[in-house]
């Protein structure tokens, strides 16, 4: 069985200032530091074959707490994803093999906001009014100006989960994804068979790790919540 941990940045310095985030790279609030803390502590028993994060710092930040409490994955290695070649270049060793590979990839960077990025939302709706602002957050096919709908956000991370997460999952290995609120939601979509209408109203929490199961024809055998009681069995719709 092949398992994925999909866990959201905890809450940045950003979120608590109510602004839009998109590819700005602010860091971690002490209360998102706590949140990837406890996600770490939930997730220090899970032995992990793969790791996936964003080229922003704020997810980067996530796993690392992450993995400084996991006690099966003591050492890890970055591989830098269409960066330099200088990033990944080494000579193979036998010792590879102990050291968890962690890919930082820009096609699981958060939904660009465009020229929405640094304003706060309650300034956003007084200039181009609160209808107009619902929209460009609510709607799944609607870009903010300059910037990505959640629908353009899907066409580039649903690509890259497809050609390097779902392989991996489908020889039964355990993989952890530390992204962000709408690349996480594009990936949900797409393995929970959700609508654009159920995912535009889907919540991903910050720093509660979701966990999803699959045979080994990625047929989804169940899904939980961690450091929740609420159990799915079976492809959550």
């Amino acid at each position: 069985m092949g398992r994925l941990y999909l866990v959201r940045h905890g809450q940045s310095v950003w979120n608590l200032q109510n602004r839009f985030t998109g590819w700005i790279d602010v860091s971690l609030s002490p209360k998102g530091v706590a949140e990837a803390q406890r996600a770490g502590e939930l997730l220090a028993e899970v032995r992990f074959d793969v790791a996936f994060t964003s080229t922003l710092i704020r997810a980067q930040h996530t796993l690392y707490e992450i993995l400084k409490r996991n006690r099966r994955c003591p050492v890890y290695r970055v591989v830098h994803e269409n960066a330099s070649p200088w990033y990944g270049h080494r000579q193979e060793s036998e010792e590879d093999a102990e050291e968890l590979e962690v890919f930082v990839a820009e096609a699981v960077n958060e939904r660009y906001y465009g020229d929405l990025q640094g304003m706060n939302k309650d300034r956003a709706r007084a200039v181009f009014g609160a209808e107009q602002v619902h929209i460009w957050r609510r709607s799944y096919d609607v870009p903010p100006p300059g910037g990505e709908s959640l629908e353009m956000t899907a066409a580039r991370t649903l690509p890259y989960y497809r050609e390097r997460i779902e392989p991996r999952l489908a020889r039964g290995e355990t993989v952890l994804v530390a992204a962000h609120g709408n690349s996480l939601r594009s990936m949900i979509m797409h393995i929970e068979g959700m609508t654009p209408e159920e995912i535009i109203r889907f919540e991903l929490p910050t720093g509660v790790p979701y966990l999803y199961v699959f045979d080994e024809e990625l047929r989804l055998r169940e899904r939980r919540i961690l450091g929740e009681e609420e159990e799915t069995s079976g492809a959550a719709g």
